[in-house]
């Protein structure tokens, strides 16, 4: 129990490798079945029902690749399916998302300044909405919408900013993000897992029992497939967002999302564009710049925190009320706020520092318990901060700090220690 907490923080870590690993895989496919798609060329002499072929040369070899509009004449002897790349995405994220906001949702799920919600209702929130989302918008694809494409592009769009909106009202700023990430995450995943998979393998059975396959259902799958496209970029920004306190701190997160959506349109429309050969749109590059400085605009805002005197006033959780009442609490007190509270601060003082890192704040007894397991790993077990030692902490006060936090987990459950 003593060390369920580097433990714990070396299978977020395997975790989040495993998760990033599998990203790489379902995008760098996905890009590369767009780019293929859109640069098939007609040529004489294809098989009948081929629609495009493409020559490549990649490693040393030449590839000759054909598509089917809807299939082949007869079954291949071996078909390779691209499903696990997604499937094992999201099944990794979901797992991550526990484990960092539900396990520790107290300090990373939970605003109390926004909402007074109980841990578990903060669970139920994160878990609901990202099936609500998916029922919501597989609603609005299997209506007259699906005819179209633009429209449901529009109203994907204001979905998005609805939930964004939604979620920074009850979650913080960092699981604001996060969630809208993994919102979009699940539509993309269950657009491979719910529609184009399952179409597909309907037209393998057309195939198999001698009928000829409806093109309906490649034309479903290929309406989804270009939803993905046009998501993954903001997406894989979302992801990133909770090391940038500028993106996920600033009381208006969710117009951030909005404008990062915009931009992942623009950016793929450049590069679809080229893919396709219909053009060399250039002007997505000026109109990309112009979001993006919107983005930053709009973070020099005031970040998103309660002020010094609404921390020390703030009623303790239970949780932190165990880290508060531990032996060594007073001495840790005596340490933390004078070596780290020069950067860990509402207003930082030390030079070049302008916002609190990651927005950890470590100047009240509050910020330091809602912190414990990150000074004890980041001050105690390691020496990652301060970084390079600036302010000169002592090895015998991380020594109190590994004292302490062990005092408070050693008797309590693991999610305590993990938290």
């Amino acid at each position: 129990m003593l060390d369920i907490a580097i433990i714990w923080d070396w299978l977020m870590f395997a975790v989040r490798w495993l998760h990033v690993i599998t990203a790489i895989a379902w995008i760098g496919s996905s890009f590369y079945f767009i780019a293929l798609d859109l640069g098939l060329k007609k040529v004489p002499h294809l098989p009948v029902g081929a629609h495009g072929e493409e020559w490549q040369v990649h490693g040393g070899g030449f590839y000759h690749i054909q598509k089917y509009l809807v299939a082949p004449a007869n079954m291949p002897e071996h078909l390779i399916w691209f499903k696990w790349e997604s499937y094992a995405t999201w099944l990794s994220g979901a797992a991550l998302l526990m484990m960092v906001y539900w396990v520790g949702g107290e300090l990373y799920l939970i605003d109390p300044a926004k909402a007074d919600l109980a841990l578990w209702q903060g669970i139920l929130i994160s878990a609901a909405s990202l099936s609500i989302g998916w029922l919501v918008y597989d609603f609005l694809c299997k209506s007259k919408l699906g005819d179209n494409p633009t429209l449901l592009m529009v109203l994907l769009f204001a979905l998005l900013v609805v939930m964004g909106y939604g979620y920074n009202l009850v979650f913080t700023g960092r699981a604001t993000m996060l969630h809208l990430g993994a919102f979009t995450a699940t539509i993309m995943s269950a657009n491979v897992f719910f529609i184009i998979i399952p179409n597909q393998k309907i037209v393998v059975a057309d195939l198999k029992a001698g009928r000829t396959p409806d093109p309906k259902y490649g034309k479903i799958a290929k309406l989804r497939s270009t939803h993905n496209n046009y998501l993954t970029l903001p997406v894989i920004f979302l992801m990133l967002s909770n090391h940038y306190p500028l993106a996920f701190a600033s009381e208006y997160n969710w117009v951030i999302a909005a404008l990062v959506f915009l931009m992942g349109v623009t950016i793929r429309h450049y590069f679809n564009s080229n893919h396709a050969g219909t053009g060399n749109p250039t002007w997505t590059w000026l109109v990309t710049a112009l979001l993006f400085l919107g983005v930053i605009w709009l973070s020099m805002a005031p970040l998103q925190h309660d002020t010094y005197e609404a921390s020390e006033a703030r009623p303790l959780t239970k949780t932190e009320r165990i880290f508060a009442n531990a032996e060594g609490f007073e001495q840790v007190m005596a340490i933390v706020p004078g070596r780290c509270a020069m950067c860990h601060a509402r207003e930082p003082f030390y030079e070049g520092i302008h916002w609190a890192p990651k927005d950890v704040l470590l100047e009240t007894e509050a910020d330091v318990v809602r912190s414990a397991k990150q000074v004890y790993l980041q001050a105690g077990v390691t020496n990652a901060m301060p970084p390079a030692n600036v302010s000169h902490m002592e090895e015998s006060e991380r020594r109190a700090i590994v004292a302490w936090y062990r005092n408070a987990t050693k008797d309590q459950p693991f999610w305590i220690g993990a938290r």
